[in-house]
């Protein structure tokens, strides 16, 4: 997949003019702006809603740029980039001192990735070849392209649904392959640690640091994106239930007139209920990449729940578990 050159040439200049370009990459679509202009970063929280002590990621076009954004770079850093880059895997790194306030939300670190897109990596290269920063070029800060804490989107339609005229310009790139976002590791503070559990988990990312990565429990400020108990929520409220719970809950939820949505893996539809029935893949890298589309469609449907049958309990499914539960909170 490439762009049209008039297309890849009106991103560019609009990224180098201070503007949004929303574009895919391979977890989910990214709202995009110049990481080294301040004024722009400024415009993704504005259109985002989203709180200004957030930080974003910034995307790179290779790991040859990392040391233009990172300091004091240990070497897990660089075998972890080569071992997954491009590819869903945000690293925690110290910042260069230029890296501006508005991207690491005011903290000493910064998110750094390649992103596995052919769309995203022909964008970045294209702008960092552009120059607008010299030495500085080459990054664009991307947080999900959707409203503060609602579902992220994964096909371009869905952000013309969340942001619309908000953004000049959206690159459509198909539907994102994973679904959901990166995994983001800390390497800031010695032994790495994952803020946030994604398609790489904590097994593959022990087969190149020698040793599992801590866990984080997140509290205070939040350090990373998507950190937040409440995040990647539909408006319909949602309720998440052990597997062994769900069908009397949905009984009662019949008799108490409530038409619910249902998410579930395990569980076929059952005959005479009035809910809507989605059944997703039962296995934690199929379901991950359904989930944001199943969740969405149904908060189109006009139900008073969305009742999830929880995953199983098993590090696999880490990444499905985190966003459920912060999806329900």
């Amino acid at each position: 997949m490439s762009l049209d050159p008039a297309l890849l040439a009106r991103a560019v200049d609009l990224l180098k003019a201070g503007e949004l370009v929303a574009l895919p990459t391979e977890t989910v679509y990214g709202l995009g702006a110049d990481a080294a202009n301040p004024a722009a970063v400024a415009k993704i929280f504005a259109a985002k809603g989203r709180p200004a002590d957030h930080p974003l990621i910034v995307h790179l076009p290779g790991d040859d740029w990392l040391d233009q954004w990172a300091a004091d770079i240990p070497q897990a850093a660089w075998d972890l980039a080569e071992a997954f880059w491009p590819g869903p895997l945000t690293l925690i790194l110290n910042k260069q001192p230029w890296v501006p306030d508005a991207v690491t939300g005011g903290q000493d670190t910064v998110g750094l990735r390649v992103p596995g897109h052919p769309v995203a990596l022909e964008l970045l290269k294209a702008f960092a070849d552009a120059g607008s920063h010299g030495r500085h070029a080459g990054g664009i800060a991307a947080p999900s392209a959707n409203r503060f804490g609602r579902i992220s989107p994964t096909t371009a339609a869905h952000v013309q649904e969340e942001l619309g005229e908000r953004v000049p310009l959206i690159l459509d790139g198909g539907p994102c392959q994973v679904g959901i976002e990166s995994t983001i590791i800390d390497l800031s503070r010695g032994r790495p640690e994952i803020l946030r559990p994604g398609h790489i988990g904590p097994q593959r990312l022990a087969e190149v640091l020698g040793d599992l990565p801590a866990m984080h429990q997140s509290q205070g400020a939040p350090r990373v994106s998507g950190s937040l108990e409440s995040h990647y929520a539909p408006v319909t409220p949602v309720r998440l239930l052990a597997p062994e719970r769900l069908l009397d809950f949905l009984t009662l939820q019949r008799h108490a007139g409530v038409r619910c949505g249902v998410l579930a893996y395990d569980q076929p539809a059952q005959a005479g209920m009035p809910h809507l029935w989605r059944m997703l893949p039962a296995d934690p890298a199929g379901y991950a990449h359904d989930l944001y589309g199943a969740l969405r469609d149904l908060d189109h449907q006009q139900l008073g729940l969305i009742v999830v049958e929880a995953p199983p309990a098993s590090p696999a499914w880490s990444a499905v578990q985190d966003r459920l539960r912060r999806a329900a909170a």
